[in-house]
């Protein structure tokens, strides 16, 4: 396990005989002031740069951010079935997926609006 901040801290499982990363992250919310938020999204690029791209990797936790159900030029990590509009927060979260090459697993299922 190694905590990497206040907010994120990064646990390696070996299950089925494979490394398997949980990244558990409390973004900063919608409230928060801009200095606050570079700084968490600056240690979340960081510790993601860091894990190797053939490393298994899941992100879970509060990223306080909305991905909307608007998936257009982002169809290799959003789904479709996102909820409602993306705000700055989702912005921030779909930029960081397309880099490290992640997907909201939970915008390919579709849900229901409530």
């Amino acid at each position: 396990m190694k905590r990497t901040s206040d907010t994120a801290v990064v646990v390696k499982l070996y299950l089925h005989g494979k490394i398997s990363q949980h990244c558990e992250c409390l973004a900063p919310q919608a409230g928060c002031d801009e200095v606050e938020k570079m700084a968490f999204w600056e240690e979340m690029n960081l510790q993601l740069s860091e894990i190797p791209v053939e490393k298994r990797l899941i992100i879970g936790g509060d990223m306080n951010g909305h991905v909307g159900r608007t998936r257009e030029g982002t169809e290799k990590v959003h789904g479709g079935w996102g909820v409602g509009e993306r705000n700055d927060e989702g912005k921030r979260l779909v930029d960081c997926a397309v880099s490290f090459d992640l997907a909201f697993v939970c915008t390919w299922f579709e849900k229901k609006e409530n």
